[in-house]
């Protein structure tokens, strides 16, 4: 029987999307037409804004900073505001979570997740709604001169692009939006336009939350026109980007000419260090295939792809790799048996084909998947789940950000080989370290050059930091760091008597 997800559309009544720019809901004369990774299917249509649209939305959120009353208000409007929101989106959880799966094709089982549901936005925007009465300056003493009073004070920045990418819009919209307007900003936000439905959604219900006019901007649209005319608004003030590289050099150079704050999240390679003496190898195998094949089907920055194995222990964790591998299952993401999604599109579709056909070519041993699925899937980006052994750190598979369901096994003989390996990459996100041994848990997690270390798993949460080091990007998002990044620190001199400072 041939794949459909139509008649989902038609029971969450999905509309057109439209844009927001100054609280007013707003057509435009170009669309983009939506078409489902599972199926083909054309599921909708939304908004194209134009650089004059663009223009239009950030000059609404400017003028709201400026002049309106959001930025300067008391600290228990913006908690109450943020608060009803978190209870809005738990309350539209399973709405929310059916147009994912329309926009993504991320199953409604994966959208269960804590890590990837409503529920940690709603967490994250409940845990930044909490600093805002709790975020200040200091008073310091006279260094020399006069008798004075030195005092910072914390600011909002002033006006946010957030700019988000298709395969997790609730955290990700969370992790941008929350901080920027607990700290009194106003925003722009541009979805991906391979999952803009769940997110206009989204900013519908902060709209009903109460939020001020043109304190929340929506524009819709491909990187071009729309993304580009965003990056590159004089009066955008901090840009916030979760995405490829390319796109995040291109936001530094965009940056520069108005020295705009920036934030970025630009993928990774991360390791899963796996020794001999791990707690439970076939768990690690199951963590590490989980995180490349279930729910995203590997297109996630953070993911496991590449797991370095203790030689001795290499062929016990692809046993159970593969073991995995063949249960992960398929097709309608409204069907609570589907695990995992398919790619987002047939860019993405051929360019994973490729890296497998490379990393065949390169000389890894190919274990198990490798092909795209046929039959009654045939019409969506579906791959089979793909595990290489015996591979090189050298190769391309080992090098590259594939963002598909393909693990890379490179096997080490000891700890010093395993770090060097680790580190050997030009990205920095996240890693695991698997084992028995405290001492070499913490050992290991020191000398990793990465943001995130997991020990014996892994798991997102809303108020601990989350970004990385070198090309995986700056700054962090979650926590107070986050909330501080949209910020500026301002210091204010008085003299306490009429003798000069």
């Amino acid at each position: 029987m041939t794949l459909t997800v139509q008649p989902h559309r038609e029971t969450l009544g999905l509309k057109d999307g439209r844009l927001l720019i100054g609280g007013e809901f707003r057509e435009t004369a170009e669309t983009w037409t939506h078409h489902h990774p599972a199926t083909g299917e054309e599921i909708g249509h939304f908004a194209v804004a134009s650089p004059e649209d663009v223009d239009a939305a950030v000059l609404a959120a400017r003028k709201a900073f400026d002049e309106g009353t959001w930025s300067r208000s008391k600290v228990g409007e913006r908690i109450r505001v943020l608060r009803r929101y978190s209870d809005l989106l738990r309350e539209h959880s399973d709405e929310l979570r059916g147009l994912q799966a329309l926009d993504n094709g991320v199953p409604l089982s994966f959208g269960q997740i804590y890590a990837t549901s409503v529920g940690i936005a709603a967490d994250i925007f409940d845990h930044h709604a909490g600093w805002i009465d709790k975020v200040g300056g200091q008073t310091l003493p006279p260094y020399q001169g006069g008798d004075h009073l030195a005092m910072t004070f914390r600011e909002p920045v002033g006006v946010v692009a957030a700019i988000l990418p298709w395969n997790a819009p609730f955290v990700l919209f969370a992790q941008k939006l929350a901080p920027a307007l607990a700290a009194g900003c106003t925003v722009v936000v541009k979805p991906s336009e391979y999952a803009s439905f769940c997110v206009i959604r989204m900013v519908e219900l902060l709209i009903e939350a109460g939020l001020p006019e043109g304190v929340i901007n929506l524009v819709t649209g491909p990187g071009d026109p729309t993304g580009e005319a965003l990056i590159t608004h004089p009066a955008v003030d901090k840009i916030s980007f979760t995405g490829s590289r390319a796109v995040g050099r291109r936001i530094v150079e965009a940056s520069a000419g108005t020295m705009k704050r920036v934030s970025l999240e630009l993928g990774g390679k991360s390791p899963a260090l796996v020794f001999a003496d791990a707690p439970n190898v076939g768990l690690a195998a199951m963590t590490c295939m989980g995180m490349v094949t279930m729910g995203l089907s590997g297109q996630a920055c953070v993911a496991h792809t590449r797991a370095l194995v203790q030689r001795d222990v290499q062929e016990e964790f692809v046993a159970t790799a593969s073991m995995l591998a063949s249960a992960v299952t398929f097709g309608d993401p409204f069907d609570p048996a589907v695990l995992a999604s398919p790619l987002i599109n047939q860019k993405q579709l051929d360019r994973v084909l490729g890296y497998i056909e490379r990393g065949q070519q390169d000389g890894a041993r190919l274990v198990t998947g490798g092909t795209r699925l046929e039959g009654d899937l045939a019409s969506g980006n579906f791959v089979a789940p793909t595990i290489f052994a015996d591979a090189s750190n050298d190769m391309t598979i080992a090098r590259e950000e594939i963002f598909g369901p393909v693990l890379t096994v490179v096997p080490f003989d000891d700890e010093e080989e395993a770090i060097r390996i680790a580190n050997d990459t030009e990205y920095g996100l996240g890693a695991g370290v698997y084992t028995n041994d405290v001492r070499r848990a913490f050992r290991v997690s020191k000398r990793l050059r990465v943001g995130m270390v997991g020990i014996n798993g892994f798991q997102l949460e809303p108020h601990v930091p989350f970004g990385g080091f070198k090309q995986s990007g700056l700054g962090r998002e979650g926590g107070q760091s986050a909330y501080e990044a949209y910020t500026e620190l301002k210091t204010v001199m008085m003299p306490l008597t009429d003798e000069l400072m």
